[in-house]
């Protein structure tokens, strides 16, 4: 009997005595049925461990076992009474092959995760209300078939993501959030197959799990039967030494984990103190830190986010900062905050954040403390101004500082850091803006250099929905004009007042892109921008501004200016160029989709009243030429 199906029995035993142990002590019972994962073969021990894969490949696995639920009884999640007794029930079995990894306080899962989600949809009804019958049938006809393969898998995924427009509202948590509810669905419901068979979980959920051959499978059974009926005294002997080998090596591990915990602090240490020796960063005590932010009150939060809390507080020389405070404490949460550390601390420019210092701390109480500590921004968050409740409208005049500021930061991080710097993060929360309204935009914790001489990265996809440029949405190509299509969003929000995703009077979804291009088409770009705003610019300044961030959110890479070229637009009087014609977004109407078939031949649309096209090569040096393209493409008259 193999040391891997020795585990997987001892997983279902756990789950057995687990559960009857909730019941005598009148505790509410974990629904979720976990065995079905004991079909899989799982290593019995691993050498090394990398945090930010266990904790996606347990949270995987929690979304198959939620798929199965969903599938027997119609619902997503279990009831908010029984979420400790499913994570005892799950804990328990990983302990089995991962000792000593706590997976709520690992992977900062909290409790009630697991019976929270997307929108408040429990029931499979309320899910499939949201979404078209068209788009649910392409899922169906793209998912109902062995996705072992690559190509069934590309195709079944890809018709997952255009679910993703139906489901904008609040995620709680990141176990069942909003981008995972399409794939709990499509498992339980549009695969034949279920989300138990091999290839669906390895498409679905991306686990590469090997299921345990059946006819195998059978005759451990029988060879499990027959030694529980005749050899009692055997199988007891077999507990006992598993349970000592079992205990051995949890010593081993949690002796090793210390020892990794202690070589990745002294690492991110002796980091942090290169940056110290080239720059005039400030090392914080976390005493000093707690005493700036009155021990991190309530009171003195002003913002959340993914990576933990930002909390403002005075320093001893009266001048007031930012202190935000990273809640993963692990060794990715220091490669995420050395990295961070890294990108702020080798830039300087009045348009981005300045980082004043940093703390890192270990307490018995509080554990790993990583903080970075900047400059305060008084004035709150772009994000806050248009959709928060601010009484008053921003005026032109601010609105038009914070667009050329916001491009002159994002050109320096693009041309003048070295080196370049792509941000993948730009939206509205993340351009702060101090007393004079002056923006910095802030958060480099998804940031990326740009080696010299490379034209693109291919990396994981990373950023907020409706923000993302396609090309680097659908295929993970990463390059500067990505940042741009950001900046052509919120672009977008500042001048329109209108949020990156919008609904429709069909209350259907829709991006602010195309409804800024649906106008600009018609020449009606003035309509772009929000009525009753403060102190009103000429009709000729308005229409270019629109113009510039229509170009920059162009769905097509080629079209998109450089932020170079869009800071000497916005500060000089060089026209914008004629605007190449956009594909047929995925939700149109029948007018739309005749009119880009009669206009298929031109490829572009004419110039329209109030400006002229201009060509790149004539305003531009031949330099701002980049990744051997031709400027001139994006010249169409």
């Amino acid at each position: 009997m193999s040391l891997l199906f020795l585990i997987s029995t001892i997983f279902s035993l756990t789950l057995t005595s687990n559960s009857i142990a909730q019941q005598q002590n009148g505790t509410a019972s974990c629904p979720l049925d976990f065995t079905v994962l004991n079909k899989f073969g799982v290593e019995s021990s691993r050498s090394d461990v990398d945090l930010s894969m266990e904790c996606n490949y347990i949270r995987q696995g929690l979304r198959l076992v939620q798929s199965h639920y969903l599938q027997l009884n119609g619902s997503f999640l279990p009831p908010l009474e029984s979420a400790e007794a499913c994570w005892i029930a799950y804990q328990s079995g990983v302990n089995r092959y991962l000792p000593n990894f706590d997976i709520r306080k690992s992977c900062g899962f909290q409790t009630s995760w697991i019976s929270q989600g997307c929108m408040n949809i429990i029931t499979k009804t309320q899910f499939v209300s949201l979404i078209p019958n068209a788009t649910l049938d392409d899922v169906a006809t793209n998912c109902n078939q062995s996705l072992e393969n690559n190509s069934p898998c590309a195709s079944c995924t890809t018709s997952l993501s255009r679910l993703q427009v139906y489901l904008t509202g609040p995620s709680v948590g990141n176990v069942s959030d909003c981008t995972a509810y399409p794939f709990i669905y499509a498992a339980a419901f549009a695969n034949q197959f279920g989300p138990t068979d091999t290839g669906t979980a390895k498409c679905l959920f991306s686990l590469d799990l090997t299921s345990v051959n059946s006819g195998e499978k059978k005759k451990r059974n029988v060879v499990i039967l027959v030694v529980l009926i005749g050899s009692g005294i055997g199988l007891l002997a077999i507990i006992v030494g598993a349970w000592f080998l079992c205990h051995r090596h949890e010593r081993l591990k949690m002796k090793q984990r210390e020892e990794e915990l202690r070589r990745a602090e002294t690492d991110l240490g002796s980091a942090l103190e290169s940056f110290d020796e080239s720059t005039t960063l400030v090392k914080f005590t976390l005493e000093a830190v707690k005493k700036a932010t009155r021990n991190f009150s309530r009171e003195n939060l002003i913002g959340r986010g993914g990576y933990g809390n930002v909390y403002k507080g005075v320093l001893p020389d009266g001048s007031e900062v930012a202190f935000k405070r990273f809640k993963n404490f692990s060794a990715m949460g220091d490669a995420n905050f050395a990295h961070e550390v890294e990108v702020i601390a080798s830039v300087r420019h009045v348009n981005l954040v300045a980082l004043r210092g940093y703390c890192i701390d270990t307490t018995s109480f509080q554990g790993h403390q990583r903080i970075i500590v900047c400059d305060l921004m008084k004035n709150g968050s772009l994000h806050d101004h248009l959709f928060g409740a601010a009484e008053m409208k921003l005026s032109w005049p601010i609105r038009q500082k914070i667009a050329l500021g916001t491009a002159r930061g994002l050109a320096y991080l693009h041309s003048g850091a070295q080196p370049g710097i792509i941000h993948r993060d730009i939206k509205g929360s993340n351009i702060l803006l101090d007393e004079r309204f002056e923006p910095k935009v802030a958060d480099f914790g998804l940031a990326k250099f740009t080696p010299e001489g490379m034209t693109h990265l291919s990396t994981r996809v990373a950023g907020t929905m409706g923000y993302v440029a396609p090309e680097y949405a659908l295929y993970g190509q990463l390059t500067e004009r990505s940042d741009v299509y950001s900046f052509g969003v919120v672009f977008l929000e500042l001048l329109s007042g209108k949020k990156a995703l919008l609904m429709t009077n069909e209350n259907q979804p829709s991006l602010v892109t195309d409804w800024a291009w649906s106008l600009v088409r018609k020449g009606r770009a003035l309509d772009v921008i929000e009525e009753g705003m403060p102190e009103l610019g000429t009709p000729e300044v308005l229409e270019k501004y629109v113009l510039v961030a229509v170009l920059c959110s162009h769905p097509q890479l080629y079209a998109r200016p450089t932020m170079d070229q869009v800071v000497k637009m916005l500060e000089t009087d060089i026209s914008v160029p004629s605007i190449p014609e956009r594909p047929i977004p995925i939700v149109s109407e029948m007018d739309d989709i005749e009119r880009s078939v009669s206009t298929s031949g031109s490829g572009h649309i004419a110039s329209y009243s109030g400006y002229q096209p201009f060509t790149f090569e004539s305003d531009f040096p031949s330099g701002h030429k980049e990744d051997g393209e031709h400027l001139d493409s994006v010249r169409i008259e």
